[in-house]
């Protein structure tokens, strides 16, 4: 009897919890989710994957009860519905970990988790109770492995931390089905170890995930299936025995993808930068030394905090330097501001390109045009002629898929609005280009389309610094790879020492065996 009880109980674990069937979703012109059907269990790990437009976004807005299915049916512990509501949504236990965490930093951890539902003290001024705020949270961060406390203040926290937060505060609403939305793009090796080690204990804990991201060997890691969308339609699912990189880059993109270690065609040549004993804000007791090659990917790796954007920002003339110097082409330079680096060829494609590098309401010309204006101008006045034209050739020479140059720079993908960043400066020949997290939050086809105009802009002597948390990229894409730890460099890798255990142990300090 036992055995039985066992046997049915086993079963009914099993047993789908949520399913769609026949979900789509139509806009004007556009199908974005097209008849598509899914079931999870509990305790499984869906990786979902797809190309920037492929859907992803549809389908969990419509289980985030955001937007409504045009068709199909949502079927939750054997209750059929049509739609979900955000209210519904939450109330089965679906939680959302968004790629832009939704945390209010001057807050401390407990009061992020609980915000708008913290216990409240008895009497008429309804005061949060404060130690039971903490009752409440302590094992929540226990079951995430963190190792902060309720009271840290959020802004005191890593990313991987803030996402350890994040996942609490799911938990907290007693979630079923975690839905984590490119949880890793902006951690390193070792954090992003971290959080997909919290997915293994949410799994055990019959907890279910869909995992979404671009960095598909997370997906090999810890998915128990993955499910691939294109142009709104689910074109494949593969089983855990038949997860690899090759099967999902096919599916995704519909064709082999070209390989990212594309071998330099010509050595490197002259130094161009040279930086010696350089100081930033972050670590103004140590000192940076590095020479970027003309002709090179130089990729530069490191911890979060390591100093790497920081560098980057003292380069480009944003942040003042606390020391040493800079020389290119032999010559002392003084990087006091963007203009001057802009004005000796030093130009930065920044990490946060929504934020520091485009104006998403203007269209791709004026974003193309409006670091050099004086070159669209006639008699004081910018041609609109000659800014259209000149866009013109950068969306032919980087294939920025766009229906004109006039179209608004918030409705490209996150890939084309890289390519819009990038052809700014391609109009201004640069010298000496820096790359902060160039393929954050971009997928794949797009990433591959990314390294190969890094490529081909050093094959033609530019001199490039690629930042990267990424270690596949780093190691895929780079001729040298220099290592940060703690505001100076560690170490500087050639290619026979390529590997991700020598790159980790530099990035701590350590000296390679």
């Amino acid at each position: 009897m036992n055995e039985l009880s066992d046997t049915l109980a086993s079963a009914e674990a099993a047993s789908p919890f949520l399913s769609l069937s026949g979900v789509g979703k139509t806009y004007p012109g556009v199908v974005a989710l097209d008849g598509f059907s899914m079931e999870i269990s509990p305790g499984e790990v869906i990786g979902l994957v797809g190309e920037n437009g492929a859907g992803k976004s549809t389908l969990m807005k419509i289980l985030g009860g955001v937007v409504k299915p045009d068709r199909g049916k949502i079927t939750i512990d054997g209750a059929e519905h049509a739609a979900l509501t955000v209210e519904s949504s939450l109330g089965s236990g679906i939680a959302f970990v968004h790629q832009e965490l939704n945390l209010f930093e001057n807050l401390d951890v407990a009061a992020n988790i609980f915000l708008g539902r913290e216990p409240l003290r008895a009497g008429p001024l309804k005061l949060v109770d404060r130690a039971r705020l903490r009752q409440l949270v302590a094992p929540l961060l226990k079951r995430v492995g963190a190792n902060f406390s309720a009271d840290t203040p959020v802004a005191s926290l890593s990313l991987a931390q803030q996402q350890m937060v994040e996942i609490a505060k799911a938990l907290s609403i007693n979630a079923r089905l975690v839905i984590l939305d490119e949880p890793t793009s902006s951690l390193p090796l070792a954090e992003t170890e971290k959080l997909l080690a919290v997915i293994d204990a949410l799994k055990a804990e019959g907890i279910s995930v869909i995992f979404i991201s671009h960095r598909l060997h997370e997906i090999e890691r810890v998915a128990d299936r993955v499910l691939v969308l294109r142009d709104g339609n689910l074109v494949g699912t593969l089983q855990k025995s038949d997860i690899n990189h090759d099967r999902m880059v096919k599916l995704m993109i519909g064709r082999a993808l070209a390989a990212r270690n594309v071998e330099a065609s010509r050595a490197p040549g002259k130094t161009a930068l040279k930086i010696s004993g350089l100081r930033t804000a972050a670590y103004p007791g140590h000192s940076v030394n590095l020479d970027i090659r003309y002709g090179e990917i130089l990729g530069l790796a490191g911890l979060v905090g390591s100093g790497r954007t920081e560098l980057a920002r003292v380069l480009f003339g944003i942040d003042r330097s606390y020391g040493g110097t800079t020389e290119m082409d032999g010559k002392d330079i003084k990087l006091t501001s963007a203009t001057k680096a802009v004005a000796s060829g030093i130009f930065l494609v920044p990490e946060d390109r929504k934020l520091s590098g485009i104006l998403l309401d203007l269209p791709i010309a004026q974003n193309i045009s409006l670091p050099n204006l004086p070159a669209h101008a006639s008699r004081f006045l910018v041609s609109s002629e000659r800014e259209t034209a000149a866009a013109e050739v950068q969306r032919k020479r980087l294939s920025i898929k766009a229906p004109s140059v006039g179209t608004r720079t918030g409705t490209l993908s996150g890939g084309n609005q890289q390519k819009v960043v990038l052809a700014k400066w391609l109009a201004m020949n640069p010298k000496v280009m820096i790359f902060d997290e160039p393929t954050r939050g971009i997928d794949i086809g797009a990433k591959s389309e990314i390294y190969t105009l890094m490529r081909n802009l050093a094959d033609v002597g530019v001199a490039i610094l690629m930042i990267s948390s990424d270690m596949e990229e780093v190691i895929g894409v780079s001729d040298r790879i220099a290592v940060m730890h703690e505001g100076q460099i560690s170490g500087i890798l050639d290619k026979d020492d390529f590997s991700q255990e020598n790159v980790l142990l530099l990035a701590v300090g350590k000296a390679i065996h």
